[in-house]
């Protein structure tokens, strides 16, 4: 009885090590690059759930004549994603002209989903050596800093974006409870 008892116990503990081992996720194969993407998905949530949260009828809404409408800042952020990764990952950044070109929240929205692609993209063709290269992005910085610049600049405007939503009591996504 005792040895059956140990027996099964020996097979439970082996079991619930073995499950809890495969339930486990698996290790970042860098730190250092997934640290950087935990930023960049931070700062595209808050903005993909901003566009959510912004009517089509406030889409050209502006608070002074001197600033970008809600739908300008959204088109400035999806240039912004192809300005900074494709520096950091194509070594130039690429030049969309999405502010210049897309008007509606539809065309808006469509492009800022494919410019955040872009740079989720970009992520994963970095590693621990690639992401400390330099690459000149105004001044020669390394690959993951122009990555990390470019969630520091979505955010900075997503400061705006919730200024913008304060003043029309649209309550921001990082506020919502």
């Amino acid at each position: 009885m005792l040895i059956t008892r140990i027996t099964a116990i020996s097979a439970l503990a082996a079991f619930t090590t073995v499950s809890a081992l495969a339930q486990a996720p698996a290790a970042p194969a860098s730190p250092l690059v997934s640290s950087s993407q935990i930023l960049f998905a931070n700062s595209k949530n808050n903005i993909v759930k901003s566009v959510d949260k912004v009517s089509d009828e406030l889409w050209n809404w502006r608070p002074t004549p001197k600033v970008r409408t809600f739908g300008e800042l959204f088109a400035h952020i999806a240039d912004g994603q192809y300005e900074f990764c494709g520096a950091a990952v194509e070594g130039k950044p690429v030049d969309k002209g999405i502010e210049k070109t897309a008007k509606t929240k539809a065309e808006v929205s469509a492009a800022l989903t494919k410019a955040f692609e872009y740079c989720e993209a970009g992520y994963k063709t970095l590693t621990e050596k690639s992401a400390v290269e330099m690459v000149t992005f105004g001044r020669p910085m390394t690959r993951i800093a122009v990555m990390d610049f470019n969630a520091a600049h979505n955010m900075e405007h997503y400061g705006n974006l919730v200024t913008y939503m304060r003043l029309k009591d649209i309550v921001p996504p990082s506020s919502k409870q």
